[in-house]
């Protein structure tokens, strides 16, 4: 079965921002030349996480609250005060849970996505940088 393996680079700024891929990842499914298959989206940090969403400013803003509720900003994890200057031990326990991918299934180039369903980066870190993604199609 081939594989097709496309590079995206996002600019991000931290502090749990959401940037929506969808796009992004539809046309390398489009460009792949693949008909049918799956797609997958990586992300290759461990402060980062990728998702699906309803992507609207409500669930934006509750995304953001849910994860400084469930694990707060803390300098006391072990992760800070092992390591002076860090300052982002919930950013990675935050994109432990939330995981580092999603698998979509595509038929006519198309992903088959929900019709609210949209694909995001959340970007835990305490910092802006650029975030590197991999979308690997597999299909036929």
């Amino acid at each position: 079965m081939p594989v097709k393996t496309v590079p995206l680079c996002i600019k991000m700024q931290g502090e749990s921002q959401l940037e929506n891929v969808t796009v992004q990842v539809a046309q390398a499914v489009a460009g792949s030349g693949l008909h049918a298959g799956v797609v997958t989206v990586f992300i290759k940090h461990t402060t980062a996480a990728v998702l699906i969403i309803e992507d609207e400013p409500g669930i934006r803003a509750d995304t953001k609250a849910v994860w400084d509720r469930l694990i707060p900003a803390d300098p006391v994890w072990q992760h800070n005060t092992r390591n002076p200057g860090e300052n982002n031990g919930h950013s990675h326990l935050r994109a432990h849970l939330q995981g580092p991918s999603v698998t979509i299934p595509f038929v006519e180039g198309a992903m088959m996505l929900g019709t609210w369903q949209q694909i995001v980066v959340i970007d835990f870190d305490t910092r802006s940088r650029t975030r590197d993604l991999v979308v690997q199609i597999i299909g036929e």
